[in-house]
C-alpha cells in the first residue's frame, strides 16, 4: 500500500518541482516584479470570474507585484496537491481554503504567522471580531478571512401560512413543536407527503458544520478551558452535545424530520419542491433560490441555553518563501481585507464582507435592502462561532460525524454515540 502511495505521489511531486524551478527563474530580482501564485477552489464558475475581475485590478494598481489566481480544485482535490506542493519545497505564495487546515498546516511548518503584519495594517481593526476564532491557534495568528458565511433555517412561508403558523420558532421546544404542524399528508391519501424539516445525514463536515451550533446552543463546548489546540484536548461528551444529538433524534422520532440522502444535505431538491418546509444551510443559495422563484424565508437557528451559529467560509494563508515574496503576499491579503474590495466580492457572490466599514457601506445596505434574507445572517455574525482549527480536525470530524449518523439512523443512543467518537478519538490521538 506504502509503495503505491509514492508511486502515486512522484509524478505530481516532479511536476510542483519543475513549476516550482520556473517560478524561482522568474526572481524580482531579474524581472524587477514579484509573481506571485494564488491558489483557491473558489466555485461556482461565476465566482471564479468575479475574483479574476478583482485580482486584475490588484494587478493593474501594483505594477511591481502580480498575481496569478489558479483554481486547483474543491476541498477534497486540493489537499494531497497542497500536501505535495509542501514536500517538494514548491507550495504557492498564498492559499484559499478552509481554515480547518490550519493546524496541519502548522504542524508542517509551511505557514507563516501574520501578527507582524497586521500589527502594521489599520485593515485589521475593520476584521469582524467573530472571524478572529478562525485565525489564531497557539498564540499565533496564520490567517486573515477571505469571506464569510454562517448557518441558519430556510423556510417556506406559504407552507407555514397552509398550517397555520403565524410566529416563527425562536427556541428549541418552538421548532419542534412547528415541525410537527408542518407534518402532513397534503393530498390524502394516508402518507406524509410533507416534512417540518431535512436533517442532514452524513458522517462528512457538512453535518458536522450543521449540528455544532446545537451542540453549542445546547450550552455545550469542546474543551473545558474553551482554547483548543489538539484535538486529543476534546471532550465530546458534554450536556450540550448530548442535548443536541437527543433533540436531532426527537425530531426524527416524531417523524416530523426526514434525512437527506447520504452526504447530500446541501442539496435542495426537497425544498424547492415543497416536500419539506425547513432545511440548514447558508446564504450560498440565495442566488439559486431567487433563481428558482419559489417563496423562502430565513430564521436564526432556535436557541436553548444560548444564541449561536456555525461561521463558514475561506481564510487566505501565507506559505513560508522569501521575506520580499511574503511582503508582496501580504500586500495582496490586505488588499482582500480591505472595504473595497469585500463589498465588491459581496455583490458579485452573496458572501457576507468580513470588513465591517463594507458591511456598513451604502452600496453594500442598498443590496441588503434588495436581498432582505441577508439581514437574518448578518444578524447572525455576533453569535458566530468557528469550527475547530487545531490539527487532526479532519480525523475528528468523521468520528463525530459518525456519531450523529448512527444517532440519526436509530442504531444507538446519544450518549453512547458520543462516548465512541470520544473513545475513537482517544484511541487517534492519545
Amino acid at each position: 500500500m506504502f509503495s503505491r502511495t509514492i508511486l502515486w505521489w512522484l509524478p505530481l511531486l516532479v511536476c510542483l518541482l519543475v513549476l516550482g524551478g520556473c517560478q524561482l527563474q522568474d526572481s524580482p530580482q531579474e524581472s524587477g516584479v514579484v509573481q506571485l501564485t494564488l491558489w483557491h477552489g473558489v466555485n461556482p464558475p461565476a465566482n471564479r470570474d468575479v475574483l479574476q475581475e478583482l485580482v486584475d485590478r490588484f494587478n493593474s494598481k501594483h505594477p511591481d507585484i502580480q498575481v496569478e489566481s489558479l483554481y486547483v480544485g474543491q476541498q477534497e482535490q486540493q489537499t494531497p496537491k497542497i500536501l505535495a506542493s509542501i514536500v517538494g519545497n514548491a507550495p504557492p505564495d498564498l492559499l484559499w481554503f478552509n481554515p480547518t487546515i490550519t493546524g496541519q498546516l502548522v504542524e508542517l511548518k509551511a505557514i507563516r504567522p501574520l501578527e507582524d503584519f497586521l500589527a502594521k495594517s489599520p485593515v485589521s481593526d475593520e476584521i469582524d471580531p467573530a472571524l478572529w476564532e478562525s485565525m489564531q491557534l497557539k498564540g499565533h495568528i496564520w490567517s486573515v478571512p477571505f469571506a464569510t458565511n454562517n448557518a441558519a433555517i430556510f423556510y417556506r412561508p406559504t407552507l407555514f401560512e397552509s398550517s397555520g403558523i403565524k410566529q416563527l420558532p425562536k427556541t428549541w421546544e418552538d421548532l419542534r413543536q412547528v415541525a410537527q404542524e408542518l407534518t402532513r399528508d397534503t393530498d390524502g391519501d394516508g402518507r406524509v407527503d410533507q416534512h417540518g424539516i431535512l436533517l442532514p445525514l452524513g458522517k462528512g463536515d457538512w453535518t458536522v458544520f450543521m449540528w455544532l451550533p446545537f451542540m453549542w446552543s445546547g450550552g455545550g463546548e469542546l474543551a473545558d478551558n474553551l482554547s483548543l489546540t489538539t484535538a486529543k484536548d476534546v471532550n465530546l461528551v458534554n450536556q450540550g452535545a448530548i442535548a443536541a444529538l437527543q433533540f436531532w433524534q426527537d425530531l426524527v422520532e416524531d417523524g416530523s424530520a426526514i434525512l437527506s440522502l447520504p452526504e447530500r444535505g446541501f442539496e435542495l431538491d426537497s425544498f424547492l419542491a415543497g416536500k419539506v418546509a425547513m432545511q440548514l444551510s447558508g446564504p450560498w443559495v440565495l442566488g439559486q433560490l431567487q433563481a428558482m422563484n419559489v417563496d423562502f424565508g430565513v430564521l436564526p437557528i432556535p436557541s436553548q441555553a444560548r444564541q449561536v451559529t456555525s461561521v463558514g467560509g475561506e481564510n487566505l494563508f501565507l506559505f513560508k518563501t522569501a521575506p520580499q515574496r511574503e511582503t508582496a503576499a501580504f500586500a495582496f491579503a490586505e488588499y482582500v481585507l480591505q472595504e473595497e474590495f469585500q463589498t465588491r466580492w459581496a455583490l458579485g457572490t452573496g458572501y457576507l464582507p468580513v470588513n465591517l466599514k463594507a458591511r456598513q457601506s451604502d452600496t453594500y445596505q442598498a443590496f441588503v435592502k434588495q436581498q432582505p434574507a441577508l439581514k437574518v445572517f448578518l444578524e447572525q455574525t455576533e453569535y458566530g462561532r468557528s469550527r475547530p482549527i487545531f490539527r487532526g480536525y479532519r480525523r475528528f470530524s468523521e468520528s463525530l460525524g459518525r456519531g450523529i449518523e448512527s444517532v440519526l439512523l436509530g442504531k444507538t443512543s446519544p450518549r453512547r454515540a458520543l462516548e465512541d467518537a470520544q473513545q475513537r478519538l482517544n484511541l487517534i490521538f492519545r
